[in-house]
């Protein structure tokens, strides 16, 4: 018998543990600039016009959940937003209606034009959150109805045969309306935001901020920021999630002294100084909307509307979808989920 044959094998056994060092991957060379300037007009700049008009062909959707209890004045802010009547409760409420004894998700869809620009809104609204006696879990409905649009939008996705524009049915943006005490956050405000702030973009606002004077309010904003850090609970813009510096900048003022926003509803008018304006009457005086001196209503619809809608999608997309998607996909093996009906158990009216 060979003497070399054991030391073969013992060449074989380490080879196969040190593995050869792979080649560098050869980095591609940068192209070379020879004149940053055009010789001519080439159309490049025309991309955004472009873009403009396909938008403005197709529109877009706007999916907003507005959570918090009964009688914070959740159905009129939403309709102050979108200056137009699109609740739930004034397409189809009646004042008799019923507190309901469980959660229940309801959603209304409208088409809102603007410059020709249309937008399908669906807002969606959770009646009965926090109104019973005992809340234990009443979030977790909320976060079911959030991830079944989650997954019916994979399953969209996954088909071989699938649509040119997905119906986009995923939750953008949740309000979620904060009883203005004055104290401090309810173990319930905590409970839903500590679950919630994982799925979805949450944009907490303190409701009926005429209630309290304005050293209140500014107590009681710093101290729900406090309570939100000590609990560990990101709302949206999240520091994570800031791209770059001129992101930073700007969403560090925002989480710094906008947030939570102190607002108030109004869909009447009323002449103020010959102007016709937004407002709530009071024995003192017209408490206006609009008005920064009065509420921080219009920061709050610059913020959701002109500045950072797109931004709600984006997050929406890339992040809270992306973790859900890969979530399923990994529980499933890398197989795309089996088709189970989702649909039917929520009231839509899309």
């Amino acid at each position: 018998m060979s003497k070399g044959l054991p030391e073969t094998r013992t060449d074989a056994a380490m080879s196969e543990l040190v593995p050869e060092p792979r080649p560098k991957p050869v980095v591609p060379m940068k192209p070379v600039s020879i004149n940053a300037n055009l010789l001519g007009y080439i159309g490049i700049d025309t991309i955004i016009e472009q873009m403009r008009k396909k938008t403005m062909k197709t529109g877009f959707d706007f999916n907003i959940m507005v959570v918090g209890q009964s009688g914070l004045g959740k159905s009129t802010l939403v309709n102050t937003l979108f200056k137009s009547q699109v609740s739930r409760k004034s397409s189809s409420w009646n004042r008799e209606e019923k507190i309901p004894k469980t959660v229940e998700i309801k959603a209304v869809g409208h088409v809102i034009e603007e410059g020709g620009v249309k937008m399908k809104l669906t807002v969606i609204d959770t009646p009965g959150f926090g109104d019973q006696i005992n809340n234990e879990n009443c979030w977790e409905p909320i976060e079911k109805y959030i991830n079944e649009q989650y997954e019916k939008f994979l399953k969209e996705e996954v088909n071989i045969a699938r649509k040119k524009r997905i119906p986009d049915t995923r939750v953008h943006c949740c309000l979620y309306f904060i009883s203005p005490t004055g104290h401090s956050l309810r173990p319930l405000d905590l409970e839903f935001m500590k679950h919630l702030s994982k799925v979805v973009n949450i944009i907490p606002v303190i409701a009926k901020a005429d209630t309290m004077t304005l050293e209140e309010k500014s107590e009681f904003k710093q101290r729900v920021r406090k309570e939100l850090e000590v609990h560990g609970i990101e709302f949206y813009p999240q520091k994570e999630f800031d791209e770059d510096l001129e992101d930073k900048t700007e969403n560090d003022k925002i989480r710094q002294e906008s947030m939570p926003f102190a607002v108030v509803g109004s869909d009447k008018e009323y002449q103020v100084n010959g102007k016709r304006v937004l407002g709530r009457k009071t024995p003192w005086g017209i408490i206006e909307v609009e008005n920064l001196h009065h509420c921080e209503f219009a920061l709050l619809r610059d913020f959701v509307i002109r500045t950072h809608l797109q931004d709600l999608k984006e997050v929406t997309h890339n992040i809270h979808y992306e973790t859900y998607r890969a979530k399923r996909l990994n529980d499933n093996g890398g197989l795309p989920p089996v088709s189970v009906d989702t649909e039917g158990s929520h009231d839509s009216n899309p």
